[in-house]
């Protein structure tokens, strides 16, 4: 457009002039040796414009002559070079396809019309086509030379990080990794790898340098920056727990500043805190995460901020952690706890039983049983209360990757996965859970609340003459411990008869409690009520004449 407005300017000054010329009438004389050539003025100033514009255009044609071999060759290269970024972006998507055949003939052609030196990607295309034909030492070859050219390192460094982790060689991805971060922070796939091979390796300062150097290149977002670092702080907080407190101090707090929330920064921070008699500071960031995420372990720190506090105290300020989570299963468990170290069990049972409606968990289940041993010392009643902590789903704990550990780690001990650990019920392995937990904790309630609750002695039962009954397979108790590890099998009723003799009858006992509805309704036919744990008659065995007593365990 600006060339366009130039002409026109250039005519309409030219057209100017020439009418100024023409309204000043004039002569020219010129005298070249025996010749006088006299012309108007007019005339020769469009003599002068001819030879101007015949003298450009002789130079123009004399110009091209002289350069056409040159603009030939040129147009060649331009048409062959044009075959050949056709023939790498036709290989390219053909790679992309997975077409390994079609991305070869491509790939060589592209080569045949295009110098590899002056386009990388040819390199791209024969590493990709070579492994997409299942040659790993060729595609490990063409990214080794692509390393050597600067313009492709960091592509080759990428090629050589993939296949080192294909081959599960984690050292020498981590290698690759770490000379493509020194190059280029911004790059995160190269940077979070070098960084989870520094947490691994306990090298703290340079995992947050890097940290600081991919954050200054504003391609992560700030949030997931700050996490990074919080996670990287903490760590190095419980590493100089002991050695340097001051450090560790300095780090807990600088972590629990850029995430509060975060359960493993304030609990470092807090015992940072009270190890220098900051009660009330450190109590404010337990109360801060506790909002966020009632942990047991912040509440046993701030239950017990102050070692010489009596009974009452850790119970009121277990009383304020339960009022800043009404309505949370922990807070509870929490008050419970502190009630039953205190011997005031019928708190610590409506606590615990509480915690059960609101969310029912292997953990309210045992301390039942322990609350129930203590008081009463009533074993049929354990048995209940351990059993319903068998068939109740797991407590929250800390879960990386499948591995279940009691304290936080910074990395996975499985993949070395940096900030891994989650706060989490970990995966169900008992078979017989359905996958609504909550419903199956509420029918374990069910049949074990009203047991325990119920203290009336069950009525005796006379069979008059002898009757076929259904046998019912004994469940076995067993311990949470062993729960983890193995299925305990379901209450079922097996095809198997046998015959109860009449004068077998139970002795009335105050201490045994009622049977759950579905093993009830088997003993309301004429049968000996039996505990779910009672292991039965076996029908092979010889009795005696004499009559026998039942016996519960």
């Amino acid at each position: 457009m600006a060339r366009i407005l130039f002409y026109l300017f250039v005519v309409l000054a030219m057209s100017i002039g020439f009418a100024w010329l023409a309204g000043r009438p004039g002569e020219m004389v010129l005298n070249f040796e025996n010749y006088r050539i006299q012309l108007t003025l007019m005339t020769a100033a469009v003599a002068v414009v001819a030879v101007v514009a015949a003298t450009m255009i002789f130079w123009w044609l004399i110009r091209s002559i002289w350069q056409s071999p040159h603009a030939i060759a040129r147009h060649f290269r331009v048409r062959r070079r044009d075959r050949g970024y056709q023939a790498l972006s036709t290989g390219l998507i053909a790679a992309g396809a997975g077409d390994a055949g079609l991305a070869r003939v491509k790939g060589k052609e592209a080569a045949r019309l295009i110098h590899a030196d002056q386009e990388p990607l040819i390199h791209l295309l024969e590493a990709q086509t070579a492994l997409l034909e299942g040659d790993h030492d060729g595609a490990r070859r063409k990214f080794e030379a692509m390393v050597d050219d600067p313009e492709t390192r960091l592509l080759g460094l990428r090629g050589l990080y993939l296949e080192a982790g294909r081959l599960g060689d984690r050292d020498a991805a981590r290698i690759y990794a770490g000379r493509a971060a020194a190059v280029a922070p911004q790059l995160n796939w190269a940077t979070e790898s070098t960084i989870e091979e520094l947490a691994a390796r306990s090298q703290w300062d340079g995992a947050l340098e890097l940290v600081a150097a991919q954050k200054s290149t504003k391609r992560i977002a700030p949030d997931a920056a700050n996490r990074q670092r919080a996670v990287l702080l903490t760590a190095k907080a419980m590493e100089l727990e002991q050695s340097d407190p001051a450090a560790a101090k300095n780090a807990a707090l600088e972590a629990n500043r850029l995430q509060p929330e975060f359960v493993p920064a304030a609990l470092i921070a807090a015992k940072a805190l009270l190890h220098n008699d900051a009660i009330r500071k450190a109590s404010k960031i337990l109360e801060q995460v506790w909002r966020a995420t009632p942990h047991p372990q912040v509440a046993e720190l701030y239950i017990h901020a102050r070692s010489g506090d009596a009974v009452l105290d850790r119970m009121k300020r277990a009383r304020k952690l339960q009022a800043l989570q009404k309505d949370s299963a922990e807070a509870a468990l929490v008050v419970a706890r502190v009630a039953f170290d205190a011997n005031d069990y019928r708190t610590a049972r409506a606590e615990a039983e509480a915690a059960i409606h609101l969310d029912a968990r292997e953990g309210a289940f045992l301390l039942l049983a322990d609350i129930e041993e203590a008081e009463t010392g009533d074993e049929g009643k354990v048995r209940q209360w351990l059993s319903g902590a068998v068939r109740a789903p797991r407590d929250l704990a800390w879960v990386a990757d499948g591995v279940v550990a009691e304290q936080w780690a910074p990395v996975s001990p499985v993949t070395g996965r940096l900030d891994a650990f989650e706060w989490r019920a970990p995966v169900e392995q008992l078979g017989r859970l359905i996958d609504n937990g909550q419903e199956q904790a509420s029918e374990t309630l069910a049949s074990v609340v009203p047991a325990v609750a119920v203290q009336a002695p069950l009525q005796k039962t006379t069979i008059a003459e002898p009757e076929i009954i259904e046998k019912i397979t004994p469940v076995d108790v067993v311990s949470p411990v062993s729960s983890l590890e193995k299925s305990v099998p379901e209450t079922t009723v097996s095809p198997e008869k046998t015959v109860v003799k009449p004068e077998m009858e139970p002795e009335p006992s105050s201490s045994v409690p009622p049977l759950p509805p579905d093993v009830e309704q088997v003993a309301q036919q004429d049968m000996t009520p039996r505990l779910p744990d009672d292991p039965g008659v076996d029908p092979d065995e010889e009795r005696e004449p004499e009559p026998e007593k039942f016996r519960l365990f």
